[in-house]
């Protein structure tokens, strides 16, 4: 494990495999830089991959006020300990994270992937995350990291019987350690987690835009709407995947638009 120091302080941790061109694995929400073992381990073959810990998480330290900002200059950190230009990678909301980086930091990104950013596309879905964002904040407030979680996993499709399910299994104690970071995720996402299409229309790399075949249609019509956004953007479907996509259906698909 190494570490790197971000602008304003926080210590970011993260783990470097491999060999080749620098590739930055960025992930969404109550996922640690452990999260994407397996397909850091998968790409090591042909990159370089940096697996870090986001502000908050796992063996990163956390500064007050968090911005979003904070955790594009986290990323510059890392850029700047690995050399540039990077592939990036970012899934869900990490993909959010991703694209706000290729925006300001375009100079130090040679190509990005994202795969489904849960964008929300029209006033009720909006209205649900502004709700969601509000009711988690006041749960945090009160230290209730245990709902928190709960809300989360909620609000993308867990029933509450699952959720009992999770609650007696020993990993909901690390869900909840990770909970304030759940802020963070909604944050980066921005006000309602409406597609930010004129920021998008800036991104000027070349820019992977992905979905699963088998997932969501929310999912589908946001890496639609990004990859309309966003100029020459290629728009790829991999067959057969939800949210949790397959490291071993990725990793030959980031290979392909990498290198």
């Amino acid at each position: 494990m190494g570490t790197v120091t971000s602008k304003d302080g926080t210590k970011i941790a993260y783990d470097r495999t491999g060999k080749g061109p620098a590739l930055i694995l960025v992930l969404g929400a109550l996922n640690s830089r452990k999260s994407g073992a397996k397909l850091a381990k998968l790409l090591a073959a042909r990159f370089t991959v940096i697996s870090y810990d986001r502000r908050g998480r796992g063996d990163s330290t956390d500064t007050a006020p968090y911005s979003p900002q904070c955790e594009v200059e986290d990323i510059a950190a890392l850029i700047g300990a690995v050399g540039e230009p990077v592939c990036l990678y970012g899934h869900s909301s990490g993909g959010a994270l991703a694209l706000e980086v290729a925006i300001k930091l375009s100079k130090k990104i040679g190509k990005l992937a994202i795969y489904e950013v849960p964008y929300a596309l029209d006033d009720t879905a909006r209205k649900a995350a502004n709700e969601y964002y509000k009711t988690l904040k006041k749960l945090l407030a009160a230290g209730r990291k245990d709902d928190a979680v709960a809300l989360f996993v909620r609000s993308v499709g867990v029933s509450d019987k699952q959720i009992q399910s999770m609650k007696r299994m020993p990993m909901w104690k690390g869900l909840e350690k990770l909970a304030p970071t759940l802020a963070y995720d909604s944050e980066v996402l921005g006000k309602g987690h409406a597609l930010p299409a004129a920021r998008l229309s800036r991104i000027t790399i070349p820019t992977l835009v992905m979905h699963g075949g088998a997932g969501a249609s929310s999912m589908r019509d946001a890496a639609r709407a990004i990859s309309e956004a966003i100029p020459q953007a290629q728009l790829r479907t991999l067959a057969r995947q939800t949210h949790g996509v397959s490291p071993k259906v990725l990793t030959p698909v980031l290979e392909e638009f990498f290198l």
